[in-house]
């Protein structure tokens, strides 16, 4: 497949009145994808919906795939794969890693493809970032494309975790992890940090994705580039559903009379999936009767099948029609980690009517409107922290019911549909992007 039209991907050209978007995600796309992907799927989706062809917004997600393709949404929006040059893919068993993404400072693919377009929004701080960012600061002043960015994964922490990880695998590493070398996950976290903030000082516009999170990121570009990107929710497939228990109990074999504990993300230490591990098997021995539902793979998958046995199934990766079944059939869902900007998984149980529970000081905690009402704060972040948070819901099912009910309350009069937030977080900064480009003069330094 070979793109050669300026500003069509198979689709209609853009008018001149049309603002061209790239969005530029060097994240392997499939239905493993993580929340990172499935945020530019939904967002995708919704721009497609837009009536009167587009309503001035021509749209292109910039993808990895095992071979070029154009997946076509609508005559105005479509994904676009192309190969990586320096995949991770290799190196992702060593670290415990999932998400495939490309290490190459320039590629050379996508650089021919940028400049047809008015907007290129990075989404990552690899391949697909820093090709645009030295096009952009090569490109003539009067000419050079608007350049957003949006904060989706905490690239330092992840960074900080799979050097440890790798540390304890590899062999040989194992044994410095302990010496002169116990200081490389947070150096590596910190070089992780500095690059990420390199890119961000280079764009107009930086989308964080709550009001702390803008405050940091003013820090580094001056609080008049940053502003806020929400997550939406999709209301109508994430719902409550009484039939759901039996389906997923005669589907999966799980234990329609026990309760479940869901845990959905990469089931590795990033997201501190032994951790909740730990807590539920902690319960099993204080005799209560709990069982772990893990959505997701992961570096921790075996870790956990020894620590429960029985007592934890593992469904893998779900595509999002299944996962909702999933939410609305488990009792309460858990999530430790520290590592999200988001967690849109949170408001995906909440909408589902699943009580959840979650670290007090992570930033998923913004979904809840009255945390103790309709979520749980678990402010002693430990395994016997996390097995007194569990243990109070699941000995106290009314409470339990009750705390999911207003977890749907808040997410159907409180979170947003993706529509929502396309509309009124990033279309106007698309169009200020575009708009201010010529009157921008040289590439902020």
């Amino acid at each position: 497949m070979r793109i050669t039209a300026p500003r069509t991907h198979g689709g209609t050209p853009a008018s001149p009145h049309t603002t061209s978007v790239a969005v530029l995600m060097e994240l392997l796309r499939n239905d493993a994808s993580g929340g990172h992907v499935k945020c530019w799927e939904r967002f995708a989706e919704a721009a497609a919906r837009r009536a009167d062809e587009g309503a001035g917004l021509d749209l292109t997600v910039y993808v990895l795939g095992h071979h070029e393709h154009v997946e076509e949404l609508s005559p105005h929006v479509r994904f676009v794969a192309v190969r990586p040059v320096l995949s991770t893919a290799a190196i992702m068993p060593a670290v415990g890693g999932v998400d495939i993404t490309d290490l190459v400072p320039h590629h050379p693919r996508l650089a021919g493809l940028l400049p047809r377009h008015d907007v290129w929004h990075l989404t990552h701080t690899f391949a697909f970032a820093s090709t645009a960012v030295r096009l952009a600061r090569r490109a003539d002043p009067a000419s050079r494309p608007g350049l957003v960015a949006s904060l989706h994964t905490d690239v330092p922490a992840l960074a900080s975790v799979y050097t440890r990880q790798a540390m304890d695998r590899v062999p040989g590493l194992s044994r410095l992890s302990g010496g002169p070398a116990a200081g490389l996950p947070y150096l590596v976290g910190e070089l992780a940090r500095r690059r990420r903030d390199r890119l961000l000082r280079r764009c107009d516009r930086v989308l964080a994705s709550s009001p702390e999170a803008c405050e940091e990121i003013g820090a580094i570009t001056g609080p008049d580039r940053v502003s806020l990107l929400r997550r939406g929710v999709d209301h109508e497939r994430f719902r409550s559903d009484p039939a759901a228990r039996r389906e997923l109990a005669r589907v999966h074999g799980i234990p329609a009379d026990t309760p479940l504990v869901l845990f959905v993300g990469r089931a590795d230490a990033s997201k501190r999936l032994p951790l909740l591990a730990e807590a539920v098997l902690r319960l099993r021995h204080r005799g209560h009767r709990a069982h772990l539902v893990v959505v997701g793979s992961g570096a921790a998958t075996g870790l956990v099948t020894r620590l429960l046995g029985p007592d934890v199934t593992h469904l893998g990766p779900q595509p999002q029609e299944w996962l909702a079944r999933v939410y609305a059939g488990c009792d309460v869902f858990a999530l430790p980690s520290h590592t999200e900007t988001v967690g849109n998984v949170v408001a995906e149980a909440m909408a589902c009517g699943l009580p959840v529970v979650l670290p007090e000081c992570a930033a998923t905690t913004q979904w809840l409107a009255a945390p103790g009402g309709d979520g749980l704060l678990v402010r002693d972040d430990t395994q016997e922290g996390w097995t007194r948070a569990l243990e109070d819901l699941l000995a106290r099912p009314e409470a339990r019911r009750a705390m999911g009910r207003q977890a749907a309350r808040t997410a159907r009069t409180r979170h947003p549909t993706w529509t929502r937030v396309l509309e009124e977080d990033l279309l106007p900064v698309w169009q200020e992007a575009a708009g201010t480009v010529e009157r921008a003069g040289a590439l902020r330094s």
